[in-house]
């Protein structure tokens, strides 16, 4: 079993601390093959392109971007598997919630949905404007978010767009319509994120899966090759769709950021973290059955967030979506 936080820390440790841990299993058999793959066939939703677009310069409509119950109560969760890019972040308790950005294709439906956070705010900012949906937030953070760069959906603002599953109880049961806001997608020029698509970088080393750990919440990310993606399990068991078929990312990011108290707190007086995503820093990048380290800069919050190999070559990402796990850093 290898430790990828030893290998990071052993590599160049950037800080103290209580780091999470982070476990990496060599599965047998990968070294063969997967090294010149560049994944499966486009789906829609990726480019070779050698740059994205950057915040402006579309001229269509806005992302959608929806904050994702990740409580066991709320799983299995919907629409994730049409989203291009899920972010993982640490809230309250160490529990996580997830936010699903929508560019190329909308679901019938998302959720549950969930309320917003301080830090969601600064991730976003790599989008023009874009739609947050969300189920609220507390007060103290209501003047930030009327502030901030963007268009909040929720279900005061737009009721025929969120209805309740009577099957489930609340508050994982709310769930946006995307129908009900636009008639159609954004597109891809919309998705202002910095990252690359394209040939893998040389070398990477072969493995088979990547456990990514929060105080009180646990993703892991296990390579198949006949599916050519990750398989994500929540916790230790398979995350799946409502129609029972796994989650599959193309690309897994494991990206090392400081994650500090915020001025906020839940009802119980446990405070919120903070996700800092501008920066740098360092990131472990799955794809192809492979594993890069690589670092990532995102210089200030308009823009998108950079991947580099240690060799300084851009880090490019197999086509489909993409999951972002944020890690505290060691």
């Amino acid at each position: 079993m290898t430790t990828v936080g030893r290998e990071r820390g052993a590599r160049r440790r950037r800080g103290t601390g209580a780091g999470l841990l982070l476990t990496a299993v060599l599965t047998a058999g990968l070294a063969a093959g997967c090294t010149t793959s560049d994944g499966p066939r486009d789906d829609g939703r990726g480019t070779a392109r050698e740059s994205p677009a950057q915040p402006g310069e579309q001229d269509g409509p806005p992302v959608l971007a929806v904050k994702i119950d990740n409580a066991p109560a709320a799983r299995p969760q919907t629409g994730l598997d049409t989203a291009d890019v899920v972010y993982t972040e640490q809230v309250e308790g160490g529990s996580s919630r997830l936010i699903a950005v929508y560019a190329t294709a909308l679901p019938e439906s998302a959720g549950p949905v969930r309320s917003a956070r301080e830090s969601d705010l600064e991730l976003l900012r790599q989008f023009d404007r874009p739609l947050l949906a969300f189920s609220g937030a507390q007060s103290k953070l209501n003047p930030l978010i009327e502030q901030a760069p963007l268009e909040a959906v929720t279900p005061e603002s737009e009721p025929d767009a969120y209805t309740r599953d009577p099957g489930r109880s609340a508050p994982h049961n709310l769930y946006l319509r995307p129908g009900r806001l636009m008639d159609d997608p954004p597109g891809e020029a919309a998705l202002t994120t910095g990252f690359r698509f394209g040939e893998p970088p040389a070398d990477g080393e072969p493995r088979g899966d990547l456990t990514v750990r929060y105080p009180a919440a646990r993703f892991t990310f296990t390579w198949s090759g006949a599916q050519d993606r990750w398989l994500v399990s929540m916790d230790g068991a398979p995350a799946l769709t409502r129609d029972g078929e796994r989650l599959a990312p193309a690309t897994v990011v494991v990206q090392y950021v400081t994650v500090r108290p915020s001025g906020f707190r839940d009802f119980l007086g446990n405070n919120t973290p903070y996700t800092e995503t501008v920066g740098s820093g360092e990131a472990t990048v799955l794809r192809d059955g492979r594993a890069w380290e690589a670092d990532w800069k995102r210089p200030a919050a308009e823009d998108g967030t950079s991947f580099t190999t240690d060799s300084g070559e851009p880090m490019n990402f197999a086509r489909g979506q993409v999951w972002v796990v944020y890690a505290e850093a060691p």
